[in-house]
C-alpha cells in the first residue's frame, strides 16, 4: 500500500515531467515562438483546494524589470542547496533551456538581451488577469500575500501604504502577513488594519511588549471546497533588529518556534484538514522550521525573494517559494482527504506584462492612485549605460551608484549602503526618473548621516551584518544580504566563523591597509537609531544623477570572496 509520503513524492515527480510547476511545458518552446496568456495560465485542474501565493511585491504597481541575483551563497547545510544556486547551474538544476523565456524570468545569465526580447514582468493589472483566471476555474480559491507589499516606491511612500492597501483590497486578498508594513510605525498599521484592511492581518508570532501576549490574529480558518482550511500568518521574525524598533516598541516578534507548534496542535485540535503557514521567515529559516514543527502541510514563503518553479519537500510538508516585485503568482492544487494532503500540483506563474492583459479595472485604479503624482514619478533625472541591478550577496551596480552618491554629495572616504533585496532594474540607454530611484531608496528612515568611525569600527559592522548572512544556523541570519560599500576593499571568507571572516580592509581608491585605530569619514542611510539627522537618500542619489547625467559605471571588485 502507498504511503502518505510516498504518494506526495509522486505527486512532485509527476509534476515536474508534467510540467505542472510551469517551467517545462512551455521552456523549451518559448525560445523558438510567442509566448501567449493561454499558454501561462494553462493548468490542469487537481484536489479540491487552490491556494493563490503572492508576495513582496514592494509596492511595484506598473510592470518592471527585475535581475534575479547573481551570487546567493549557502552555507552548512544550504551550500550548494536551494535557493542558493544561480546561473547556469540553476538553469541545468531545473532543465531550463538557456535564453528560453525562463531562463529570463528565473535567472541571470543573459540578462540585458533577453529583457530587451521578452520584456518587462509583473504589474499588478497583469496580476489581478491571472487571479480572476484561477478563480473562474477554482471559485473557492484562497488568495494569501506574503508581506512586504505596501513599501518599496515612490507612491508607497507618500501615500503611507494607501496605494498598495487599496489595490489589495480590490484584488480581493484572503489573508496577509508582514514585515515592512511595520515601518510605518505602529499608529499607521494599527489605523489600516482596524479601519482599511478588508481581510485578516496574520502574526501568529507578534506579541504585546507590556503583556507578552498574542498582540494580532494568529491564524484564519477558511471553509473551502469542502474541507477545512486554517491559515497561520507568521510575520518577519527579526523586526527589532533589522528595522527601527522604536517605529513599533509596543510590539516584540520572534520565530517562537514552540508558539508555531502551540497553533498547528490548536487548529488540529479544532479539526482543520489543512494547515498553510503564510510565512515570511525566508526560505532558511522556513526549511528548518518546517522540519522540526509537526502538523504543516504547506509553507507559502517569503522576505527571501527567491523564485524557485518547484516545491520543496520537507518530510511530509511542502515549501513554495514565489519570488518578488509581482514577477510572478503560485498556484497550489492540492488533494485534501480525511484531514490529510494527499497529493498537490504547482505552478510558478511569470507575468510576462507583454503577454498577459491587463485588467481594465484594475488598471483605471492604479492610474488614479499614481495620478497625484504623475509628474513627480516620471521626472527625467539622467540616462544610464549600464545595467543598473541590485540583488545578491554583494554590491549591484545600482548599490555602487547609490555609493558613489554618497561619497561625493557627503564628501566621505567611506559609504554604507544597506544590503536590502528590494529594488527594480534598468537596461542600458534607459531613463532614470524620480520613480527609479525611489524604487532602490523609498523607505521611513532614509537620512544620510556623516559620521567618522575608526577602523575597528568598520571590521566590527562588516562581522557583524556577514554573520547575519553567512551563520550557519538559519535561525541567526537575522539580515539582508551583505552591506553594500563604496571607497573599501576587503576579502570576506564566508566558511570562517563570527569574528574572523573579514580580513584586507583597504581604502578602495588609493589600497592604502584600513588600520584599526584610525578614523576615516564615512556615511550612508537606513540607520535603525531615532533621530538620525542628514538629507534624505532619494534627494542624494538624484543631485548625484543630475551633476554626471549619464550613469557610467565600471565593473566592482573591491570585494574578495572565498569559503564558498
Amino acid at each position: 500500500m502507498i504511503t502518505r509520503r510516498e504518494f506526495i513524492q509522486v505527486a512532485m515527480a509527476s509534476s515536474a515531467l508534467v510540467g505542472a510547476s510551469g517551467f517545462g511545458t512551455w521552456s523549451r518552446v518559448a525560445a523558438q515562438q510567442a509566448l501567449t496568456q493561454d499558454q501561462l495560465l494553462q493548468f490542469d485542474d487537481f484536489g479540491n483546494v487552490t491556494l493563490i501565493h503572492v508576495t513582496d511585491i514592494h509596492a511595484q504597481l506598473k510592470p518592471i524589470y527585475f535581475r534575479e541575483p547573481e551570487i546567493n551563497i549557502g552555507v552548512g547545510d544550504a551550500k550548494g542547496q536551494v535557493p542558493h544556486v544561480t546561473g547556469a547551474e540553476f538553469q541545468k538544476m531545473f532543465g531550463i533551456a538557456p535564453g528560453s523565456g525562463d531562463a529570463y524570468a528565473l535567472s541571470y545569465p543573459d540578462f540585458e538581451a533577453l529583457a530587451r526580447g521578452y520584456g518587462r514582468m509583473g504589474g499588478m493589472d497583469r496580476v489581478a488577469t491571472v487571479v480572476k483566471a484561477i478563480r473562474a476555474a477554482r471559485p473557492d480559491s484562497i488568495l494569501l500575500d506574503g508581506g512586504d507589499t505596501w513599501h518599496g516606491s515612490m507612491t508607497s511612500f507618500l501615500t503611507k501604504g494607501q496605494d498598495m492597501v487599496n489595490v489589495m483590497n480590490a484584488l480581493g486578498v484572503d489573508a496577509m502577513t508582514s514585515h515592512w508594513e511595520w515601518t510605518y510605525g505602529t499608529e499607521r498599521v494599527k489605523e489600516i488594519v482596524e479601519t482599511q484592511l478588508k481581510f485578516p492581518f496574520l502574526g501568529a508570532n507578534i506579541f504585546d511588549v507590556e503583556w507578552d501576549e498574542p498582540a494580532f490574529e494568529p491564524y484564519k480558518i477558511f471553509e473551502r471546497g469542502g474541507q477545512r482550511i486554517g491559515v497561520i500568518g507568521q510575520a518577519f521574525p527579526y523586526m527589532p533588529i533589522a528595522n527601527p524598533k522604536w517605529m513599533f516598541p509596543e510590539y516584540s516578534f520572534g520565530i517562537r518556534e514552540e508558539r508555531m507548534q502551540q497553533v498547528v496542535d490548536e487548529l488540529r485540535a479544532e479539526g482543520v484538514d489543512l494547515v498553510v503557514v503564510l510565512s515570511h521567515n525566508g526560505f532558511d529559516v522556513d526549511k528548518k522550521m518546517g522540519g522540526r514543527v509537526k502538523g504543516i502541510d504547506v509553507i507559502l514563503s517569503g522576505h527571501t525573494h527567491d523564485a524557485v518553479p518547484e516545491p520543496i519537500l520537507i518530510g511530509e510538508t511542502i515549501l513554495i517559494a514565489t519570488g518578488s516585485n509581482g514577477k510572478f503568482v503560485s498556484r497550489v492544487d492540492l488533494d485534501v482527504r480525511d484531514g490529510k494532503m494527499m497529493g498537490f500540483r504547482h505552478k510558478l506563474i511569470p507575468i510576462f506584462s507583454d503577454v498577459i492583459t491587463p485588467d481594465a479595472d484594475m488598471a483605471a485604479l492604479i492610474d488614479a492612485e499614481r495620478a497625484p503624482f504623475k509628474a513627480q514619478l516620471e521626472e527625467r533625472i539622467g540616462t544610464t549605460e549600464s545595467l543598473l541591478y541590485r540583488r545578491g550577496n554583494f554590491n549591484g551596480s545600482w548599490d555602487d551608484l547609490i555609493c558613489d552618491a554618497i561619497r561625493t554629495e557627503r564628501d566621505v572616504q567611506i559609504a554604507l549602503s544597506p544590503g536590502v533585496r528590494w529594488g527594480t532594474t534598468l537596461l542600458p540607454g534607459d531613463a532614470i526618473t524620480r520613480e527609479d530611484i525611489h524604487n532602490v531608496t523609498s523607505m521611513t528612515y532614509g537620512a544620510v548621516y556623516r559620521t567618522e568611525m575608526t577602523g575597528e569600527t568598520l571590521k566590527t559592522v562588516l562581522e557583524d551584518v556577514a554573520d547575519n548572512i553567512f551563520n550557519t544556523d538559519p535561525y541567526y541570519q537575522q539580515g539582508g544580504d551583505m552591506v553594500r560599500v563604496g571607497g573599501l576593499a576587503y576579502a570576506i571568507d564566508v566558511s570562517k566563523p563570527m569574528g574572523s571572516r573579514i580580513d584586507a580592509m583597504a581604502l578602495a581608491d588609493t589600497g592604502e591597509a584600513i588600520e584599526p585605530a584610525k578614523s576615516y569619514t564615512v556615511a550612508g542611510w537606513a540607520s535603525v537609531n531615532e533621530g538620525t539627522e542628514g538629507p534624505q537618500i532619494w534627494d542624494v542619489v538624484e543631485a548625484h544623477i543630475r551633476k554626471i547625467g549619464t550613469v557610467r559605471l565600471q565593473p566592482n571588485t573591491s570585494v574578495t570572496v572565498t569559503g564558498v
